[in-house]
């Protein structure tokens, strides 16, 4: 699959780098074409590795992901062009976190609203599906790194692009069994304000490498 990857930092670079690794053509998307990091990546991930502008990455694509840093997100994905995006299952990593008052950040987006729904409706033809914002990048692609079963989370108003990004979450190792389809859009919202809790969580423990299970009777 032609996949675009817009975002350059450590959630862009791995997950990119686990797309290619599973056989996937991949572009990742930046904005400059001529951007450090982004060269980088391509020199070091090899054959099945493009680099672009946001515009160039999503136009070239099947399927894109959003790992752009939440607060800049909307501006990345206009950047990356509505018409680039229409029709495209658009897989929304990012999380509105607000680093401006320092450590620990805050949301910028909370409560009655979240990002993966002012993505949606800032691009109402593309199919936006939430996932893996959940997780430390490193668990996003290599569930297996944590031991016993745990969950990762998918949710969007269209039902075929869930099953698209529910498949790519088997292809990184995550049993099908531990996806958990929360519904629509808005349910990114409690996805999205698990992340003060995640962050407390990394500090009484000391790493990022932990993830939660769902347990029911």
């Amino acid at each position: 699959m032609r996949i675009a990857v817009l975002g350059t930092g450590s959630v862009g670079r791995r997950i990119a780098t686990k797309l290619v690794e599973l056989g996937h053509e991949v572009m990742m998307g930046s904005r400059s074409a001529d951007g450090e990091a982004l060269r980088e990546w391509v020199d070091e991930t090899g054959a099945d590795a493009a680099g672009g502008t946001f515009a160039e990455a999503a136009a070239a694509a099947e399927l894109v992901f959003n790992c752009t840093a939440g607060t800049a997100s909307l501006d990345a994905l206009t950047a990356a062009g509505a018409d680039n995006l229409a029709g495209k299952v658009l897989v929304d990593v990012a999380n509105p976190l607000d680093f401006s008052g320092g450590m620990p950040p805050t949301l910028s987006i909370c409560n009655d609203d979240s990002l993966g729904e002012r993505i949606q409706a800032a691009f109402p033809e593309a199919k936006v599906v939430k996932s893996l914002n959940t997780v430390n990048n490193q668990v996003m692609t290599e569930p297996e790194r944590l031991p016993g079963p745990h969950n990762v989370f998918v949710c969007g108003e269209d039902e075929e692009a869930k099953g698209k990004v529910t498949d790519l979450l088997v292809e990184f190792g995550w049993p099908r069994e531990s996806i958990v389809d929360l519904g629509g859009i808005s349910a990114a919202r409690g996805a999205e304000m698990y992340l003060p809790l995640w962050l407390a969580l990394m500090g009484a423990l000391g790493t990022a490498d932990f993830n939660i299970q769902v347990r029911v009777p």
